[in-house]
């Protein structure tokens, strides 16, 4: 988001604030009241769904337990948490048995990375030290975020020598509607493209280039399993895995995929994926 947008954000109420992201991002007022297409969707949630079913779901250690519970029917492996805590100071000059990712419980898009036996160095402590004075809830009002713990969390990088493809489903009442898959993500290559449950390419574009299409990963069928048995006991819910040889890794639960407020390209699918999300009916 641009400095200028989050300045005058910051200073409206919740409902304007979501109207005017939307606006910022999509080039026109949202229908709050009556949401039909995906990322209207994505901020009704946002204004109006405080469920305790999604309360954990931006809690990235809540997402993990929640993961291994469900592992053995979903066939998945979660990544091995390896310290998490409110003070980085603590395991300063601490160097892991494996490849780390350090990143926070309760934000998106912020990662560090650290080599087997690379200690977890000052620089590092001191680069990330406002990690958990930002929450993401209280400027983009993802009140998910609000409900998850303030950490630090160091977990096993499962990548290993590279970055791997991330692959995003869309899970709609227990069904993959659509696969996201970004390719390069943290580096300067990084494409996005979109697939059918089929592995048909789906012409569409959000926020960073397209890349030429790629073959199907061998285990489709088993990552498609998982995201179905993570994501069914949402509305919608985006799963989001890895894959290393025959292995599908957990990676996280997202809500509130972009926060709503960036597009896709064409904007029919928009549209079509607001088709497959009944929103809940809420007590009031």
């Amino acid at each position: 988001m641009q400095p200028a947008h989050r300045r005058i954000a910051g200073l409206l109420p919740p409902t304007a604030r979501r109207r005017y992201l939307y606006l910022a991002g999509h080039h026109r007022l949202p229908r709050l009241r009556d949401p039909r297409t995906f990322t209207e969707k994505v901020n009704w949630r946002i204004l109006r769904d405080r469920r305790p079913e999604l309360a954990w779901t931006c809690d990235k250690l809540a997402m993990k337990e929640y993961a291994a519970r469900v592992q053995q029917e979903a066939g998945v492996a979660v990544p091995e948490t390896l310290w998490s805590g409110e003070d980085l100071g603590a395991v300063a000059g601490r160097a892991f048995d494996r490849a780390w990712v350090l990143k926070p419980n309760h934000r998106s898009g912020l990662v560090r990375f650290g080599a087997a036996a690379q200690p977890m160095d000052a620089p590092t402590v001191a680069a990330t030290r406002d990690w958990l004075g930002d929450d993401q809830s209280v400027l983009l009002g993802e009140w998910a975020y609000s409900q998850a713990r303030q950490l630090f969390l160091v977990e096993e990088d499962i990548a290993g020598a590279g970055p791997l493809d991330d692959y995003k489903f869309f899970v709609f009442h227990g069904e993959v509607a659509a696969i996201q898959v970004d390719r390069g993500r943290f580096t300067r290559q990084h494409v996005r493209n979109y697939y059918s449950p089929e592995w048909e390419p789906i012409t569409v574009q959000k926020t960073v280039p397209s890349g030429p299409p790629t073959v199907a990963p061998g285990n489709l069928a088993a990552m498609l399993h998982a995201a179905e048995v993570l994501g069914r006991s949402f509305d919608f819910m985006r799963v989001d895995l890895y894959s290393t040889g025959d292995t599908v890794w957990f990676g996280e639960l997202t809500p509130y995929p972009g926060g709503g407020v960036t597009r896709f390209e064409p904007p029919e699918f928009d549209s079509w994926l607001g088709e497959r999300w009944s929103l809940p009916t809420l007590s009031r």
